[in-house]
């Protein structure tokens, strides 16, 4: 296939970064989303544990109470529903949910530190959940309580940030992640749909090359994966053209959102679950063959991968 030139691969723009995705131009009948963390890379764990479990519990003051953050993060991080979610609604759902009803937390006497003004803010569908997004909320902020907690957030992802940059690196795509993407470019258009930071995201995908292969890269400034695939999609293919792949359940309900397939990255199964899409599902995916029992078959066996309840639950 024929590289995308940088010249023809969608910046987002300081003014609007959505603009991207709604300018974006179909080249082929098809389009496939595929997410990045977790999915196209082993990276979701490593980020989770080392960059920003580590970094909440310094900057939110769990240090009395870290085993307990930590295996709170696991669970709401990769382990669930919530796997994927974006950074600031699952590290809500960690200190306002899980982490006051933890047994080691309730043993100590500890009292889980509340932060109403930051959860508000990620609880306002208006909110972009960014680093942006939450600099524009500083600026509007005229209570000095709320200001506080805004920096103090910005301040945890911005830390986390800048440990992925330093720390993450060289950890190849999954196995045929970039054959897949060889094949999938020639018939269909290719972006990535992703609720990690646009920066990191480019620098994973530019390291291994794999850059070349899509049109589109987008994070979490650009708003939640329902609203990429909508704007990147929405009246310009046919909705069985249309192929959400990804290892969470936001990803699954991104597609559901919007009208189109899904295939799932199994977590734990990565590998075999990219060579039956490369030498199976994408072709029959293009033949329009997928939708319907094929594909509920795959969505019925993701599904019974995710825990409904904590471990220290059961």
């Amino acid at each position: 296939m024929r590289p995308i030139q940088n010249s023809q691969k969608k910046r987002p723009t300081n003014t609007d970064p959505v603009q991207t995705l709604r300018d974006h131009q179909p080249r082929h009948a098809f389009f496939v989303g595929i997410d990045s963390d977790g999915c196209a890379f082993d990276t979701m764990a490593v980020k989770q544990r080392q960059c920003f479990c580590q970094q909440m519990i310094a900057c939110f003051g769990l240090q009395p109470i870290a085993e307990a953050a930590c295996e709170c993060m696991d669970f709401a991080a990769l382990q669930s529903r919530t796997r994927g979610a974006n950074r600031h609604k699952t590290t809500k759902r960690v200190i306002a949910e899980l982490l006051p009803g933890h047994p080691m937390v309730r043993r100590c006497g500890f009292r889980v530190p509340d932060f109403p003004h930051y959860f508000r803010w990620v609880d306002d569908p208006s909110s972009i959940l960014s680093n942006g997004g939450l600099q524009r909320a500083i600026d509007r902020a005229t209570d000095p309580a709320a200001r506080k907690e805004l920096e103090l957030a910005l301040r945890w992802s911005r830390q986390a940030d800048a440990m992925i940059a330093d720390g993450i690196r060289r950890i190849p795509p999954f196995p045929l992640v970039r054959e897949s993407l060889e094949k999938i470019a020639t018939v269909a258009d290719v972006a990535v749909l992703s609720s990690a930071s646009t920066e990191s995201l480019d620098q994973e995908w530019a390291e291994h090359g794999i850059d070349r292969y899509v049109s589109v890269i987008a994070g979490q400034e650009m708003g939640p994966k329902v609203r990429q695939l909508a704007c990147a999609t929405e009246g310009k293919y046919n909705g069985h053209h249309v192929l959400m792949i990804g290892d969470s359940p936001g990803d699954l309900e991104a597609a559901k959102a919007n009208g189109t397939l899904f295939y799932p990255i199994i977590p734990g199964r990565e590998a075999v679950s990219w060579r039956t899409l490369h030498n199976e599902i994408f072709d029959t995916f293009v033949a329009g063959r997928y939708a319907g029992a094929r594909e509920a078959e795959h969505i019925a066996e993701f599904d019974r991968w995710f825990s409904v309840s904590p471990p220290w639950q059961t």
